[in-house]
């Protein structure tokens, strides 16, 4: 789909002195004003809202606060995903600072599970704490909440999972939730955990200091910390617009020069010490080394590397994690190889179904949530796939734009022993045999709610670009739309009508990608097209075709070049190329 030129487009990039190309694209992210463009273009944590707005917080950093001055003993209840394990690691980070007396605690995936749980709760008691803060989970635990209220210790409680509607609170100290209180209480309703903590933390240090204004030391930690903010926000796939993308932006920019040993120790293990990390990074690259730990293992690992580890500890748990890593794709690629027979199996795309529901015994629980995003990339409608052991089944899911998951989940909530998560994302527990009925729910569900449009994925091509309009510049203004992910789509352009100059070229390891050059009237530009070597024989020299593109520079052997990084293809019929060449005539 092919946006129409703005008529605005080339009065607003005169106003920002930038290209009429630029100017398109800032009026597509609904970007009108000078300074509204501005702002975006440039960044600011003095955007970041007052974290007093959000439900709960003055409540919550008051008695966090009160219990530092105290030397009580704080607990913090993690999650084990990286949202929770960098939201851990902020808030332990913080109150140590302050000088709390301050100890954390991690669920193990397989055997306790999402979310509080009343044993844990128990123990933890048991062991001393006289504050228990949970981060990135918590809205739904009834039980475990009434457990610390009857034994006199206080819970408080921060979250950004979907409250379901009708459901009970948990009876707690406070609740610091970005979706509670009034409609639109807080603006940014779309925080992760981690940004969560990253703004109790804030909290923590206005208390503590009893002024707006925090210490300078304390600043300097608020910096620091946007870098673990950034790894939770872009690893949960919450929309990167408003404060995230602020927290996302910084974050990435303070993550190379990181004073957290662990930090610096798990960009190593990618190899990436000394580049500029953007979310392609995050996502890709340094996210699932810090999940696999959660999900191969313990993830409490993890939020000792980011915490309290000394160097050569942060430097063995990377390299550990990074084996971890390994073993978690070469499961992720075989439970996804038996996902497919089944979706084939079961005729899910042959019989019009618009969700996928997969379910086998003894699949790892750890692994599964990251099968289902390749299930919806591959097949492009939600899907949940099911690890059944022992009589119960522990699911995860991932969703399509316009398909809230958490609330499917809800709707076929009788079906279900629990279930949990936001419109991306979700999980859930059922017994075995209540699998049928639930799949058959959830199907329906499905049935009603996901259109065929929907499951259609489709390239948005945010304007037509001449190869001559392609430049080094161009690429620059372009990554300051960043960072990209989530809500905030990587722009696509739309080159047409050049031509292959020249045979097209087979290239990387495995023969599957293309690298090709193309023309348009005097100019040349290369382009590479990752996983189009199918298309070899269809684009000989001299063919027309129209190019879905991303621009980008790249630096081989010291020189720097723009080019054009294919998305998708299409070849001109005869009878367009008949007519364009009458056309030029």
């Amino acid at each position: 789909m092919l946006t129409e030129p703005h008529p605005a487009a080339a009065e607003l990039a005169e106003r920002l002195r930038i290209s009429p190309l630029m100017g398109q694209l800032l009026l597509n992210r609904n970007l009108k004003d000078v300074a509204e463009c501005s702002a975006f273009l440039r960044p600011s944590l003095q955007s970041l809202h007052d974290p007093g707005l959000l439900p709960g917080m003055l409540a919550a950093a008051g008695r966090i606060a009160k219990a530092i001055r105290d030397r009580q003993r704080i607990i913090i209840y993690g999650d084990y995903d990286v949202d929770g394990i960098t939201a851990t690691a902020i808030l332990w980070h913080a109150i140590r600072l302050l000088g709390g007396d301050v100890g954390y605690y991690i669920p193990h995936r397989i055997d306790e599970g999402y979310g509080l749980n009343s044993e844990a709760i128990a123990q933890i008691i048991a062991e001393g704490a006289n504050l228990i803060v949970t981060v990135d989970c918590g809205i739904t635990a009834v039980e475990p909440a009434k457990i610390a209220r009857d034994r006199g210790v206080d819970l408080i409680i921060t979250d950004h999972h979907q409250c379901h509607d009708g459901a009970p609170l948990p009876d707690c100290f406070a609740i610091v939730h970005p979706r509670l209180g009034e409609p639109a209480a807080y603006p940014n309703p779309h925080l992760c955990g981690a940004g969560v903590a990253f703004k109790l933390a804030w909290g923590i240090g206005q208390q503590v200091s009893g002024a707006v204004r925090v210490s300078q030391s304390f600043r300097e930690f608020l910096i620091e910390a946007t870098a673990l903010a950034a790894l939770g926000t872009i690893a949960d796939v919450v929309p990167l617009v408003g404060e995230n993308r602020v927290l996302a932006h910084f974050g990435l920019s303070g993550l190379p020069a990181s004073k957290l040993v662990g930090i610096q120790a798990l960009i190593a293990s990618a190899g990436l010490t000394g580049q500029s990390l953007d979310s392609f990074h995050v996502g890709f690259l340094l996210a699932p080394r810090l999940n696999a730990c959660g999900r191969m293992g313990h993830a409490a690992l993890a939020v000792r590397m980011l915490t309290d580890a000394a160097e050569a500890e942060a430097h063995q748990t990377a390299t550990y994690l990074e084996t971890q890593n390994r073993a978690r794709q070469a499961l992720e690629r075989e439970i996804f190889k038996q996902a497919m027979q089944q979706v084939e199996q079961d005729g899910i795309e042959r019989d019009g179904k618009r969700a996928v529901v997969l379910a086998a015994e003894k699949w790892h629980a750890g692994v599964i949530g990251i099968v289902a995003s390749r299930l919806v990339e591959r097949l492009s409608r939600p899907a949940l796939m099911i690890s059944l052991n022992n009589g119960h089944g522990q699911g995860s899911g991932r969703s399509i734009p316009g398909f809230h998951l958490s609330r499917a989940l809800a709707s076929c909530s009788q079906f279900l022993e629990a279930h949990g998560g936001h419109e991306m994302a979700a999980g859930l527990k059922l017994a075995t045999e209540n699998l049928p009925r639930f799949r058959d729910a959830f199907y329906d569900y499905a049935m009603q709610n996901v259109t065929v449009e929907m499951m259609m994925p489709q390239l948005f091509l945010e304007a037509e670009a001449q190869i001559g309009q392609i430049s080094e510049a161009l690429v620059a203004d372009m990554a300051r739309l960043g960072p990209f992910g989530h809500g905030n789509r990587r722009p696509l352009l739309c080159v047409k009508g050049v031509e292959i100059a020249g045979e097209p070229r087979v290239v990387g390891k495995t023969g599957d990608h293309l690298q090709l050059t193309v023309g348009q009237g005097q100019l040349r530009m290369k382009c590479i097209a990752f996983g189009h070597a199918p298309m070899k024989d269809r684009l000989a020299a001299g063919t027309r075709v129209d190019l879905a593109v991303e621009p980008c520079v790249n630096e081989f052997n010291g020189r720097r070049s723009v080019e054009l990084e294919v998305k998708d293809c299409k070849l001109f019929l005869a009878t367009e190329v008949t007519e364009n060449t009458e056309n030029e005539k």
